[in-house]
Formats: structure tokens, C-alpha cells, sequence
């Protein structure tokens, strides 16, 4: 059966949100390739709405450069491995920054509630349910995000949030599916971030969080593009 976007990460959101996620999770998974031309009026029909939210989608795609919007309709551009590159290039910017912030003041409840969010991640390891898994992995860097209360770093990860999220739904699909030592391995880098938060050492903050983001990268570009 072919992966859907998880219903329960679709609560509250408007149907050209639906649209845009279902979209992009085909196109991240590659069932939608580059070079494909997506018409309103069929996106529409498969949807059973109108072209209003289906434009709305392909805005919303466009803006993350998995598609580009011409006359003839949304060719789709898909992810590249240099686009990978580039995400996680962002990713390790933005939280390096935030640890690096969190770090110059205690945050006793902040650890508590990473810690609180890592042993969700193992209990839905225990059940091989990759999608609370992948939910609560991008949650645990959210938590820390939000905690540095500053207003650019959010807008910056805002523009990158989706990609990221779809993109680590595929490849903790993978993973689950192939082992779960895999996600011991996740779950370990975490607890990683953790206590390079509590050192308050800024060189050994950097260094964790560009080991996580360099397995991270690697298994999601290994997930999506199928290399070995």
C-alpha cells in the first residue's frame, strides 16, 4: 500500500494544506517525478474540491521549489541530493545557533521536556510505529527552537519545516523497515543533544549537532535517492 500522509498530523489544517502535503509527500517519495506536469483540474477531481485550494497547494509547493508554476501547469522539480545538502546545511545553522542560545542560561524544564520527548521516541520504537517516531523527532527540535523565543530563526525554520518533516517520514519508514537498531541510533544522538545542552560547552555543542545532522542527512538522502 502505497504511504499516505498521517491523518493526524492534518487536524486543523485547510484543504489546500491537505492538498500541499499529500502532494508533496509523492513527490518527495519520487511516486510524482520531475519533469511531470500536474494539472488543477485533475489534482481537483482526485480530490473532489474545486481549483481554488488546488492553486493554493501548488503556491505552497512552488515556494519550496518542488515545483515550478508555468502557463501549461506545476512542473514538478522534485528533491535533489544537492537540496538535501542545502536542508541540512540550514538545519545545522539554525540549531546550532539555538544551542549555542539555550546553552548561556539554565533550562531545567526545557531538559526535562526533551527527555520527556526522547522516551516517546523510544516507545514508539518498541512498537515500530515510524510515524509517532518521526512526529516526535521533529517535535524534540521544534521544542528547542520555540524555547529560544526568536522571531527570525523561527521564520527560517518555518520555510524549511515541511520538506524536513515529509522528508524524515520517508526515510524513518525505511529505517523501521529495514531494522530498528536504526532508531536506537537516532534516539542515542539525542540524548547526545541532551547532554550538550547541560555542558554548556559551545565546542561540544557544535560538535553534536553536526554529527546528528551529518547521520541525518545521510540516511534521508540514502532513504530517498536509494543508494547503499
Amino acid at each position: 500500500m502505497e504511504m499516505q500522509y498521517p491523518s493526524s498530523w492534518l487536524q486543523g489544517a485547510s484543504l489546500g494544506e491537505r492538498i500541499s502535503c499529500e502532494l508533496r509527500l509523492q513527490i518527495i517519495k519520487g511516486v510524482i517525478q520531475p519533469g511531470i506536469v500536474l494539472s488543477e483540474n485533475q489534482i481537483a477531481a482526485e480530490f473532489g474540491t474545486s481549483r481554488s485550494p488546488v492553486r493554493e497547494a501548488l503556491k505552497t509547493l512552488s515556494t519550496e521549489g518542488l515545483i515550478r508554476l508555468e502557463r501549461m501547469g506545476a512542473v514538478v522539480l522534485g528533491l535533489t541530493s544537492k537540496d538535501i545538502e542545502e536542508l541540512y546545511d540550514v538545519r545545522f545553522l539554525i540549531e546550532n545557533f539555538v544551542l549555542q542560545r539555550l546553552a548561556k542560561d539554565p533550562h531545567e524544564n526545557l531538559v526535562a521536556t526533551l527527555n520527556k520527548i526522547i522516551d516517546k521516541m523510544e516507545f514508539a520504537a518498541k512498537y515500530h510505529d515510524y510515524v509517532e517516531f518521526s512526529y516526535q523527532d521533529l517535535h524534540f527540535h521544534e521544542v528547542m527552537i520555540a524555547a529560544v523565543n526568536h522571531t527570525r530563526i523561527l521564520h527560517l525554520w518555518n520555510g524549511i519545516r515541511h520538506i524536513v518533516l515529509t522528508a524524515l517520514l520517508v526515510a524513518t519508514e525505511k529505517r523501521f523497515a529495514k531494522h530498528t537498531q536504526g532508531a536506537a541510533t537516532v534516539i542515542n544522538n539525542h540524548r547526545s543533544i541532551v547532554n550538550a545542552l547541560v555542558s554548556k560547552d559551545a565546542a561540544y555543542i557544535e560538535k553534536i549537532v553536526e554529527a546528528h545532522f551529518e547521520d541525518t542527512r545521510k540516511t534521508v538522502s540514502d532513504s530517498i535517492f536509494h543508494t547503499e
